[in-house]
This record gives C-alpha cells, structure tokens and sequence, in this order.
C-alpha cells in the first residue's frame, strides 16, 4: 500500500490567508466569531466568523463568484511551493462542498442559465480550467464530513495508483439562505459556541477555503502523512446524530486499523465539536467507546464556527502544524463539562511532543469520518 503524505496546504479565513498565520492566531487565542448585525444575512443579529462583504481574493476576479474565488486563491498559495504540477496527467483535483453557489438563487432571476451556472460541476469545471488540470476533477458534496471524505477519496486514489499527486480543496460562504436553515431548526447559538460545555447551546457558522495536496512522494522530512481513513452512515435520522456513537465510533475503529495505529499511540483528537446539544454528546460517547476518553481532545468551532464544506479541511490541516510544531491548540469556549462521557477536554495551549492524531466529523444524514495523520 503506498504512503500518502501531506506535501503542502493552505488556510484562507477570516483571521489569516495562509496555514501559518491562522496556525499562529490560534495559539494567541485569536477568534474570527463576532456579532454581525441584522441585515442582509439575517433578521436578528448573530455571532459568525465572516470575510468582510467587500473583500476580494483574486487580483483579477474575472467572472468567478465568492465561492470560487476562495477555492482559486486557497488552490494558488498552497500550490506555489508544493512541487506538484497541476497540468500532470497524475494530479487530480477533489472539491468539497455543501453549498457552493447556492446563494445565486438569493441574487439571480430563475431560468435556464441560472440551472447551469449554479451547478457544482460549472465551479468544478471553471476552477479546474483556470490551473489547466487535465483530469475531470471529481466533487464531494456530503454534508458536513465532505472535507475528511474528500481527503480519503484523494488518499484511496493515491493508494490505488490511479493518481500520484489530489488537489483537494473545500469551501463555503455564508448567505441568508444558508443562515436561516440552521436557524429554522434553532441550531444556531446566540452567543460565541461552547464545545463540550456545560452551557452550549448551539453552532456559530464561518466563511473559509482550505486546501490539501496529497502526493505519494515526500517531499520533505517533516512532510505529515495521511495513514489512514474510513467513513460509516448511523442512518439515525436527517440531521440528528446517532444517540450511541456506535457509528462514529465504528469510523474511528477502522480508521485506526487502516492506519495501523492503536489507540493508544494518538497523542490528541481533532474533534467536530459543532457546540450543538446531541453531536457533542454523540462525539463523547464514541471516544468513550474507543477507549480513548483520556486522550486530549480539542474543537475549534470557537475560532472558525462550523465552516462546513472547509470544515473538515481546516481543522485537519491544524493538526497537520499541531503535529509539526508538539502544539495542542485549547478548546475556546470551553469551561466546564457538559456530556454525560469523561472526556479530556484541551483547556489551554499545550506543548507536548506529539505523533499522531485523530481527526473526527459527522454530519447531517448520519455520516461520519475519520482520519488518522501522523509523522513519518
């Protein structure tokens, strides 16, 4: 089976434009959550961590939307220095989404050319078009673990040897449109999220693009390898997670075993900690069922909010550098206990020599994903 390493990668967020300076805002304990006003995105005032509404990211926009200009310009930093040739026949590119250009329905007249533009293969096409890929890139869109499974897609591929070198890039912005679901079902918190606490009452949502090149070369010493990944579906109900965390918990078990890593030489998890009442708690009860409640375990809902299509992306590329530099990046918001599992919950920064790391999320639908990185 053949190694997959992590060759180069990038974060483009609200508090930085690259995955060294939002490394480096977190362990100042830097948030991009604020309160925004009520307006266009919503009737009432709301906490979220977003771009500011005039901000371009390509020099020359041309026609792309928002959306797409986060994947071009999150694409162009990580790429610069990777050593990987976008127009080889052996690169491909993986996108991961959840709602793309959904906000062209908030902002354009419904016809034909709308049906079209809005597509998921249209942005897939424009971006793949502008770093001359070859291969038809391929689209994850499945809730909110679309960034880890667009990471396993990209890894299976590799290992496969269909492709030496993914491209994967996640992203989402965030709209009335977008806001208002999560609203409808009174998911969204009115105060900055709270991960695993006692008090936590709901998710804030980000804006963000994230990028991952996976390559079946290493390039560097210090290059962090992908070892290891699974999915599994709870089938529990549309957007409430399992009650047991059996389902997650069966993702994380083969995960490891892909792996080929005991649980007990994960130095720290990467949760999806949302700050929502039934997925913190389905969380605990998965790393309770692995056996791995004293194991370090950090959420960073509170710097990000739930970032969706990029989610999964993001958080794995922290703790890609949390790895790199033995940092556990603290659980902002956090204070005191609230699921009814131990759990070892990162309540400030820590300095620790580390090896390898778990990286969970869940989704609407009752997926679940699981990724194992680890040093080579």
């Amino acid at each position: 089976m053949k190694s997959v390493f992590i060759v180069a990668d990038n974060i483009l967020s609200p508090i930085g434009n690259t995955s060294a300076e939002n490394f480096d805002k977190l362990t100042q304990n830097i948030s991009g959550i604020k309160e925004h006003p009520a307006g266009d995105k919503s009737a009432v005032p709301f906490y979220a961590s977003l771009f500011n509404d005039d901000r371009e990211f390509l020099t020359a926009p041309g026609n792309y939307t928002k959306f797409e200009q986060l994947l071009i310009a999150s694409i162009t930093d990580a790429l610069k220095d990777s050593g990987v040739d976008s127009t080889d026949p052996k690169t491909v590119l993986i996108i991961s989404t959840t709602k793309g250009n959904i906000s062209m329905l908030e902002t354009d007249a419904s016809n034909p050319d709308l049906n079209q533009r809005i597509a998921l293969p249209t942005s897939a096409r424009l971006v793949s078009e502008k770093f001359g890929f070859v291969n038809k890139p391929l689209i994850v869109s499945h809730a909110c673990i679309s960034g880890l499974m667009a990471m396993i897609t990209g890894m299976r591929l590799i290992q496969a040897g269909q492709y030496d070198n993914a491209v994967v890039v996640g992203g989402d912005v965030i709209t009335r449109f977008v806001l208002s679901g999560f609203q409808s079902f009174q998911a969204i918190s009115a105060q900055p999220c709270k991960p695993f606490d006692l008090n936590r009452d709901g998710i804030n949502l980000g804006e963000g693009a994230a990028t991952v090149i996976l390559s079946a070369n290493q390039q560097k010493e210090e290059n962090i390898q992908l070892a290891g990944g699974s999915v599994s579906n709870d089938a529990n109900h549309i957007s409430g997670p399992s009650k047991t965390g059996e389902e997650l918990f069966d993702a994380i078990n083969a995960a490891l075993k892909s792996a080929g890593v005991e649980p007990e030489a994960v130095d720290f998890i990467s949760a999806h900690g949302t700050a929502t009442i039934y997925n913190d708690e389905m969380e605990a009860k998965a790393i309770n069922l692995a056996g791995m409640q004293h194991i370090p375990v950090n959420s960073l809902k509170g710097y990000y909010g739930h970032t969706l299509g990029a989610s999964g992306l993001i958080e794995a590329i922290i703790a890609a550098h949390s790895l790199k530099r033995n940092t556990i990046i603290p659980t902002r918001g956090f204070t005191e206990l609230g699921v009814t599992q131990p759990l070892n919950v990162a309540k400030t920064l820590q300095q620790t020599p580390l090896t390898a790391c778990l990286k969970t999320a869940s989704g609407f639908g009752g997926c679940n994903a699981a990724i194992v990185l680890r040093k080579s």
